[in-house]
């Protein structure tokens, strides 16, 4: 399903206005949620969380899908190859259960790993639970785009992108580097509302 929504793009950053529109994929894996036993989440955090870190217009392709390693890698596939989009965010099936093949299934259609994005993803459940050593969040490019497996609760969604600025320490959330990996693979610049998540480039 495809859908567009146009945030406000003026203002702020370094980028020319108006800013360029960002097809973004979203993927939901559940047995579950995707047979009706219960309402999915995932796909309504992760839109209203880009919806507020990200100042650009915002064309969505959303799926919502079980824990098939085919299936996964297949819709993978197609939101980068022929939907075209620039970040494609996958929420669930990261854990050690049988059905949790997330993983498996974005490294198989991966041309390369940024593991540094799953690393900084364990350091912050770590702050909460020592079961978050147990995930196994991957982040690849293929193309000209970047894929991340996220959580699958919306709290910790939030907490994976945005990061933890009041803890002590601090902790980096993914998101702030992820407008700047996507300039270096060849995608639209994207501008953040510093007040949800201020991204980093290199100052030239």
């Amino acid at each position: 399903m495809t859908t567009t929504a146009a945030n406000d793009a003026t203002g702020g950053g370094g980028a020319c206005a108006p800013l360029g529109t960002v097809r973004i994929g979203l993927v939901s894996i559940s047995d579950r949620a995707s047979t009706g036993v219960y309402e999915d989440k995932g796909l309504p955090a992760l839109q209203a969380w880009l919806s507020r870190a990200l100042r650009n217009p915002i064309e969505w392709e959303t799926r919502l899908i079980p824990d098939e390693q085919a299936v996964i890698s297949a819709a993978l596939v197609e939101l980068v190859d022929r939907r075209e989009c620039h970040l494609v965010l996958t929420t669930g099936g990261t854990g050690p259960s049988p059905r949790d093949v997330t993983p498996e299934a974005t490294l198989a259609v991966a041309d390369r790993e940024m593991p540094g994005f799953g690393e900084q993803m364990r350091q912050i459940g770590l702050r909460f639970v020592p079961t978050a050593i147990l995930s196994r969040q991957v982040a690849v490019l293929r193309g000209k785009a970047l894929i991340i497996n996220l959580p699958g609760q919306p709290k910790s969604i939030a907490e994976t992108l945005e990061g933890l600025p009041n803890a002590q320490p601090p902790a980096p959330g993914i998101f702030a580097a992820v407008p700047y990996c996507i300039d270096l693979i060849g995608g639209p610049y994207l501008e953040t509302d510093e007040s949800v998540c201020r991204a980093f480039r290199p100052k030239r």
